[in-house]
């Protein structure tokens, strides 16, 4: 298998792994029916669960379609067995690639020792990285991570990961204590990119933090160096926003309902929970809005407890 990330454009975008959200039916409705990224990823999916009794509830955040390559795994824990296990898996489903997340600052994920703990614990990390590798064969590995866990360590930290020789490293230019607060730090990923300079130089820097519009993407590869940039949150700002041409003002309200309407039925076609619906729920401040009377018509749909409820006020 070829390394994919040898063969994008620069600079290529990534749609970053959201729990909850880049689960299979937004992916496949991203690369469908808006303009698809260059890259993908999964939520970020438990080792312990992929390789225990939980299997089988677990297993599902690892579908996709043909549509939505090249596409990346992203798995999460502490355990290299569990890792190294969880990489064979994602190498015999046929993945793309394989990332580590070292970076998610949930405080039940952090208090584990996962995410963004290992920033701080890297013969943790270390062990971990060359477990993924082991089992993962021909696959590239990759690791998500931010410039510090209460403070910024970039240059340690950074500098560690690359003299793991990942294929690629995505960076969020904040602390995992700042959660999504305050301003990216985007001399913090120039840093990054200097170290992959020195260290590793084959190793593809993706940059991270407060992206909306795609004019943004073309900038912060000329200003800061980085090889791809990662959207997550800026989707739902502007779900158009892997379009070099399309801003949201320029999309009917029809355009907006018409793409909830066919995610809603992705959705419950796909996934036989039947919680299904409320997930779905964080879909509609995307979707709805932009355009006259969308605040009116999210409260409204806010208010339904399923699918056909929320369907006949969008079919009105």
């Amino acid at each position: 298998m070829t390394n994919f990330w040898k063969n994008l454009p620069l600079p290529f975008t990534v749609l970053a792994p959201m729990e909850d959200v880049t689960n299979f039916a937004f992916r496949e409705i991203v690369a469908t029916l808006l303009p698809k990224p260059d890259v993908m990823f999964t939520e970020f999916t438990n080792v312990e669960a992929l390789t225990s009794e939980g299997f089988e509830k677990t297993i599902p955040r690892l579908s996709f379609s043909e549509n939505q390559r090249p596409i990346v795994a992203q798995i999460w824990g502490i355990n290299p067995k569990s890792f190294y296990k969880s990489a064979l898996l994602i190498q015999k489903l046929k993945f793309d690639g394989i990332d580590i997340n070292m970076g998610c600052p949930e405080r039940s994920v952090v208090k584990s020792g996962a995410g963004a703990a290992m920033i701080d614990d890297q013969n943790l990390a270390r062990e971990v990285i060359s477990a993924v590798k082991k089992g993962a064969g021909n696959l590239p590995v990759s690791v998500k991570t931010r410039i510090g866990f209460k403070s910024v360590v970039t240059t340690e930290w950074i500098t560690f990961l690359l003299e793991q020789k990942i294929d690629a490293l995505s960076i969020h230019g904040r602390t995992a204590k700042q959660m999504s607060k305050g301003s990216a730090d985007w001399d913090e990923v120039k840093k990054t990119v200097e170290i992959r300079d020195r260290v590793s130089p084959e190793t593809l820097i993706i940059g991270n933090g407060d992206v909306e519009n795609y004019s943004q993407v073309v900038n912060i590869q000329k200003k800061y160096g980085v090889d791809g940039v990662m959207i997550g949150r800026g989707i739902f700002k502007n779900p158009w926003v892997f379009d070099p041409t399309t801003l949201p003002s320029h999309r009917a309200s029809c355009d907006y309902i018409n793409l909830l309407l066919k995610h809603m039925d992705l959705c419950e076609k796909t996934n036989s929970n039947p919680k299904a619906f409320e997930p779905m729920k964080k879909f509609f401040k995307m979707y709805i809005n932009n355009f006259k009377g969308a605040s009116i018509l999210r409260q409204k749909l806010m208010e339904t407890k399923n699918f056909d409820a929320a369907r006949k006020i969008l079919e009105k």
